[in-house]
């Protein structure tokens, strides 16, 4: 397998929702700056109950943990009560990580 199959049977996908103080409070350009900075793809979002973020990332499982670990911290003006975690395949639809609206 060349390197760049072999980066693409690694990756994987994660879906997480951010609940607690995390809209206003420049959560997702945090979470975006930190996914860019490990190289990863997709999107976050803010949901619309308003205590909800969504971050869907494709990449590395190594690196999307390392993720998952920024989004329980998230920024100082954040509180983060929950981040709930679900894995699956990646898809490869994204191009570089976003923030969406």
């Amino acid at each position: 397998m060349n390197e760049a199959s072999e980066s693409a049977a690694a990756a994987v996908s994660l879906h997480a929702i951010a609940k607690g103080r995390v809209q206003g409070v420049n959560f997702r350009d945090f979470v975006c700056s930190r996914a860019v900075s490990l190289g990863l793809t997709g999107y976050v979002r803010n949901l619309p109950d308003m205590r909800s973020v969504e971050v869907v990332a494709e990449g590395q499982r190594e690196r999307l943990e390392r993720l998952v670990e920024h989004l329980r911290e998230g920024p100082r003006q954040a509180r983060v009560n929950s981040v709930d975690v679900r894995w699956g395949e990646a898809s490869g639809q994204y191009a570089r990580f976003r923030i969406a609206f």
